[in-house]
């Protein structure tokens, strides 16, 4: 086996465990290792999407699964994992093909079939689900889960004597599981059978559920019974369980209208539409106790509300008409009651709507699939899980997408001793380099090299003190070297040398002014010191960026300096890639979104993993609604390192 081998094979491995142990942002680092060693293997790109899909990079991992697939069309969990993406994106269908593919190659995968039975459901192709999970109950009829699916299907097929029948089975194979219970009690309780639902929904709350949907159902059971303590007592838990769950405000609200408390009740319905703005129907409620409040004002809003969305619903015309006669408002009363009275002519052709003004009955409570399960084949844990090299300690450990992010861009490139090299920026794929800034670091003319960063290290006071001490020992210098230069003699390549030294050390002091100045020198002595010019633009940014701070406003010639500097770098450095970016970043502050986008592109053409590049090229995709575009953009930037930006593919997509 050669050592190239051994080394992917390692790295695999690793990025493995690393996805194993959910430091997903780091996995993806050490495949992008492996598929820039090989390209050809179909494995990488699959663990990637793999990683990808737990940071919701679902583009990114679509795109990946599609790369596997592509090098090898023979292996189940690429397609499985397509599948799975699909079905996160609503893509149903495809969803349903991909995990009938994957079961081509492996017929009995559980997963694989319990998964396309869910979104034959969702498709609602209920006798093709049932298929699959029969399948599965032929090899596994005592299990518990499947009798639970089975039920969830025939429930949303409106077959409620098939789900009562698989519920009931499932609680006398798993009696401790609340789901089960909880299923049960709701097909009890919507075949009116309430004796049987209290005792179910009793028992999934004494094994321990803490579903508020249980205590509204049992809720709704005791106010059908007029238990009214005890139907208060479950709403209460349910709103302590699920405090953004506008049903349980709902249903509480109801209740204690019932009781006569009228502003409580007030409360809880506005509460229930703050959280949920579109059901109708808690208006027409919250309208009516507020009628019983004599807040004739307010009931006419929530009807007329109401009568704007539902224009054929006539109680509202009605009880607005009450309204506003209570109001003394007797002329818009009349119009309101004779067009309800036109409305009600047109019921031959137009049906009236109508509302739920009762309690509403929870769904079912779903059964948690196990994650981990569903990924075990692909992402199984390495045996060297315990190695010590492979234990990971790591701000971006975990779902980063649920760590916000602000929407700017990312800076601009800099060159400068110091740059901050966090474990933020340690991630990124970007080459931080050029050949002509390394040819000058060779020379050895500054005292230390010129690096590349978006993060100037913060200086200390002591570091500041010895640039100063510097900045005199060069002006000393270029004081001797100007009373003895010539034209083109070395005493004149020494000069430029110490104008651009003293210049970067103004920089690194904040003296802008001096080191554009310095440099400027430097150039007009020579004109091929392209990395020079960059500079000069950079830090005419900073001056700027100093103003702008101080409320002074930037000047579009000010830009169009700096922009200059920029395309004299690129014409004579085509492949100076940061050029680009910068340029591109200038763009982007003038609001010129598409000149910015076209300079991007470039920088990325440039340096096909620039992470910066790819990142603030998304975000202007975005700005511009080419939200897919930009999607794209951003996945790229999170393979590339850039892990915030996991968080903004999840608010955009």
């Amino acid at each position: 086996m050669s050592m190239a081998q051994l080394n992917t094979d390692r790295i695999t491995a690793i990025g493995r465990n690393a996805l194993y142990f959910d430091d997903y942002v780091l996995s993806i680092q050490y495949f992008n290792q492996v598929i820039k060693l090989k390209p050809y293997l179909s494995e990488p790109y699959l663990l990637r999407a793999i990683a990808k899909i737990q940071l919701g990079d679902y583009t990114g991992a679509e795109m990946d699964c599609n790369a596997s697939i592509e090098r090898n069309p023979f292996q189940p969990g690429a397609y499985y994992t397509r599948g799975y993406i699909y079905r996160r994106t609503n893509q149903l269908e495809k969803a349903e093909k991909d995990f009938s593919e994957a079961l081509i190659f492996a017929p009995e995968n559980k997963t694989y079939i319990s998964m396309r039975a869910d979104v034959r459901a969702e498709l609602k192709q209920y006798d093709l689900a049932l298929d699959d999970i029969q399948h599965l109950l032929n090899r596994e009829p005592q299990s518990a889960a499947l009798h639970f699916e089975k039920g969830s299907i025939c429930l949303r097929s409106g077959d409620t004597i098939c789900a009562l029948n698989a519920f009931n089975t499932a609680t006398e194979y798993d009696t401790q599981n609340p789901a089960n219970w909880s299923a049960l009690g709701l097909v009890q309780l919507m075949l009116d059978r309430q004796d049987d639902a209290l005792t179910s929904l009793s028992q999934s709350i004494e094994n321990g559920s803490k579903w508020a949907g249980d205590y509204i159902n049992r809720g709704i059971i005791f106010y059908r019974r007029h238990n009214y303590r005890s139907a208060l007592a479950d709403y209460d838990k349910a709103v302590t369980l699920s405090p953004n769950d506008a049903q349980c405000y709902y249903n509480r609200g109801v209740l204690r209208q019932e009781l006569g408390d009228y502003n409580r009740a007030l409360d809880d319905l506005t509460q229930a539409i703050n959280l949920s703005p579109d059901q109708i129907e808690i208006y027409y409620q919250r309208g009516i106790v507020q009628l019983q409040l004599r807040q004739w004002e307010d009931a006419i809003s929530d009807f007329q509300t109401i009568m704007q969305r539902y224009p054929y619903f006539l109680p509202a015309y009605y009880l607005a008409a009450q309204a506003h006669t209570s109001l003394g408002n007797g002329k818009t009363a009349f119009q309101l009651r004779q067009q309800a009275y036109n409305l009600e002519q047109k019921k031959d052709s137009i049906q009236a709507q109508a509302l739920v003004t009762n309690m509403q009955i929870a769904e079912s409570q779903p059964q948690k699939r196990d994650r981990r399960k569903e990924f075990s084949a692909l992402a199984a844990q390495n045996q060297e899980a315990n190695d010590e090299e492979n234990r990971y300690d790591s701000d971006t450990r975990g779902s980063v997408q649920k760590r916000y992010a602000d929407v700017v861009n990312e800076p601009n490139i800099f060159l400068s001793y110091y740059a901050t090299n966090t474990n933020a920026t340690s991630l990124r794929q970007t080459n931080y380099s050029h050949a002509t800034v390394d040819t000058y670091n060779r020379s050895m003319r500054l005292p230390a090299p010129l690096r590349f960063t978006t993060q100037e290290m913060a200086l200390t006071a002591d570091m500041v003190n010895q640039h100063f001490a510097q900045i005199n020992h060069l002006s000393h210098q270029i004081d001797l070297l100007e009373q003895m230069a010539m034209p083109q003699s070395t005493n004149n390549q020494q000069l430029c040398a110490a104008y651009i030294a003293r210049a970067f050390e103004f920089a690194l002091v904040q003296d802008y002014s001096s080191a554009i100045d310095d440099i400027t020198r430097a150039t007009i002595m020579n004109d091929q010191l392209y990395f020079a010019y960059f500079c000069r633009a950079n830090w005419r940014y900073k001056l700027l960026e100093y103003k702008r701070a101080m409320g002074e406003k930037m000047e579009s010639a000010d830009f169009e300096i700096m922009l200059r500097d920029y395309d004299y770098v690129i014409l004579h450095l085509p492949d100076f890639s940061f050029a680009y970016y910068n340029k591109a970043n200038m763009l982007c502050i003038q609001q010129d979104f598409k000149a910015a986008i076209s300079y991007y592109t470039q920088a990325i053409l440039a340096d096909n993993d620039f992470a910066e590049a790819y990142f603030n090229r998304g975000l202007t995709f975005r700005y511009i609604n080419e939200v897919e575009k930009g999607i794209a953009d951003l996945s790229k930037a999170g393979e590339l390192g850039i892990y915030q930006a996991y968080n903004l593919i999840s608010r955009f997509q």
